[in-house]
């Protein structure tokens, strides 16, 4: 087992348990608060990216990208504890499972697993497609057991969502040749103890890293709930 799984593992778990004692303490506040402060530091990793590239495409990507930090946490903000949990099944969901299956039978069912190698190059047709039947099938469950396919159908889409939201952020960091979203910021020791928190460490994702999904997702499933 390589130390970046390892890193991944325990800081996917440790993430998990206070985000569920976030959830369930004085009516989720801490959690919507810490979520905000995680969009806060993600912001701050995406405008230190303009230390090594500036053009007029990477200040429209980097918009985009603000936008859907500052609408996940509106949506955040203003979600229940019930509906949270279809984010949380759905896209950290997808995340670990696409992760967990493309480790584990990347190239053995598709000889050219390789679906998106211009923007994802380590990201396999096996484990996007598993990863995503994962993801839907663990939202359905729990839409089924509580008979709300008619109202939450929408969350359905949790699992695309985060897909999507993963290759733009993959393909924001390409545009400014950034390999993780924290290897501007960590240098900085100020915020060397602050990216700790995440597992950061030079090679290994940041704030940015952990929510790009999530951020995206909140931001359709917000307009959605609009219309």
């Amino acid at each position: 087992m390589d130390k970046n799984f390892k890193v991944r593992i325990v800081v996917g778990l440790t993430m998990f348990v206070i985000a569920v004692v976030g959830l369930y303490t004085l009516d989720a506040i801490p959690f919507k608060i810490l979520f905000g402060f995680f969009a806060a530091v993600a912001v701050i990793e995406l405008m230190s990216f303009f230390k090594k590239k500036y053009t007029s495409l990477n200040v429209f990507l980097a918009i985009c990208e603000l936008v859907f930090l500052v609408s996940a946490v509106i949506f955040v903000a203003r979600t229940d504890v019930n509906h949270f949990w279809y984010i949380i099944l759905g896209v950290p969901g997808y995340d670990v499972f696409a992760y967990l299956f493309g480790k584990l039978c990347g190239g053995k069912i598709f000889k050219k697993s390789r679906p998106f190698p211009k923007v994802s190059k380590n990201k396999t047709w096996e484990g996007t497609i598993l990863g995503l039947l994962a993801a839907i099938g663990l939202v359905a469950i729990k839409m089924g057991a509580q008979g709300a396919f008619a109202v939450d159908w929408m969350y359905l889409l949790c699992g695309p969502l985060a897909l999507m939201g993963d290759l733009f952020e993959s393909y924001l960091k390409r545009k400014f040749s950034v390999k993780d979203s924290n290897e501007i910021l960590i240098k900085n020791k100020f915020f060397i103890w602050l990216e700790m928190l995440v597992g950061g460490s030079e090679g290994h994702g940041g704030f940015l890293d952990r929510i790009d999904s999530t951020a995206f997702a909140c931001t359709v499933l917000l307009i959605l709930s609009f219309i």
